[in-house]
């Protein structure tokens, strides 16, 4: 087995001192009440802490509640909510990791919603998505508009105050400013038809205004859409170098979510399958950049950081499957070449021993 030379290098942003490279996606767990974090938001952020992670980043958090995907998902916009984070925030810091957390809002794909809106009144092309039938959305007014501009300042604020370390905005995935930029979602005829990235040049220097200036400010896109009609990653490294132009200083390159994927619009799904558009942005901005896409497998990882393709490297779901996924992918390396192992709590090294 090939040993790790950059997983668990160090890296820094700005004020945010990370002790690998390794970071635990956002990932909604759809599990809190009024948009309030509780114990399985805490025993599950901090787990992964406990497990070695450089930077955990809290699932999508939204800004209002029709801007909820679900019901069950978490929310900033009141200090109930800004307060129950705190515990998480200082519990994941006790062992040793960062946190940032993903600030959003759903637009069109709010899930149980009597307000669903978006930039346009399109349907997002399924008639059933996530098990949920969604609505057609209104189009937003342009002073709706600002005033989500206000919701997103006040939500990151609240996140500052938390004792947050990075904030990340959510502009992938089909939701809502993923919506804006996107030509097949964003038909309207004003200024923000005309500019489709007006939007989140707003939301960045909104976010920007309230964050301390040594405080890093990451944004997820999509820089590719696997959607009928969708556009290809030169349009989605044009969204990146305006989104850098405004000011965010880190980029979590995914794809898709714009619509009902549609058969030779997206990659073949295999180890690393976008790692490509996280190079090709990197490239085109000069900034660092997040890889995603099935990099369960710690030598895949290791070698796209290798590679200079990315400077840090998402798992996801190998980590919903495994909270420990560093230790352990650490212990079945040492076994076969007695590597040193990095971060095992105290109480768990009889384990890795």
């Amino acid at each position: 087995m090939a040993k790790f030379r950059f997983l668990q290098q160090p890296f820094q942003l700005k004020n945010l001192q990370l002790k690998n490279r390794i970071v635990m996606p956002p990932m909604c767990q759809y599990s809190a009440q009024d948009g309030v974090p509780n114990d399985w938001h805490f025993v599950h952020y901090t787990s992964r802490a406990v497990g070695g992670v450089g930077l955990v980043i809290v699932e999508m958090t939204n800004v209002a509640p029709n801007g909820r995907i679900s019901p069950r998902c978490l929310g900033l916009w009141n200090d109930t909510q800004r307060d129950a984070f705190k515990r998480i925030v200082d519990s994941v810091h006790a062992q040793g990791s960062k946190i940032g957390i993903q600030i959003g809002h759903a637009g069109r794909k709010a899930q149980e919603c009597d307000d669903v809106v978006a930039p346009s009144a399109i349907h997002y092309g399924a008639e059933d998505f996530a098990g949920q039938n969604l609505k057609t959305p209104r189009e937003l007014s342009k002073a709706e508009i600002l005033e989500i501009v206000e919701l997103f300042k006040q939500s990151v604020q609240r996140a500052v105050d938390a004792g947050f370390d990075m904030i990340e905005l959510h502009g992938a995935h089909g939701y809502l400013i993923h919506q804006f930029y996107s030509p097949k979602s964003n038909t309207r005829d004003d200024e923000y038809g005309k500019d489709r990235m007006l939007f989140g040049e707003q939301v960045i220097k909104a976010a920007k205004s309230v964050m301390p200036s040594e405080m890093p400010l990451a944004i997820r896109i999509s820089a590719q859409e696997y959607s009928e009609n969708g556009f290809d990653s030169d349009y989605g490294v044009e969204v990146a170098k305006r989104f850098a132009a405004a000011g965010v200083d880190l980029i979590h390159v995914s794809g898709g979510g714009n619509g009902v994927l549609a058969d030779g619009k997206h990659p073949e799904f295999s180890a690393g399958y976008q790692v490509g558009l996280a190079r090709k942005v990197k490239q085109a901005t000069g900034l660092p950049t997040i890889a995603v896409g099935m990099l369960d497998d710690a030598a895949v990882a290791d070698h796209v950081l290798a590679m200079g393709d990315a400077d840090l490297v998402a798992v996801g779901r190998a980590m919903l499957r495994d909270a420990n996924w560093w230790l352990n992918t650490q212990y079945q390396q040492n076994a076969s070449d007695a590597q040193p192992m990095q971060d095992v709590p105290a109480p768990y090294q009889r384990g890795f021993a």
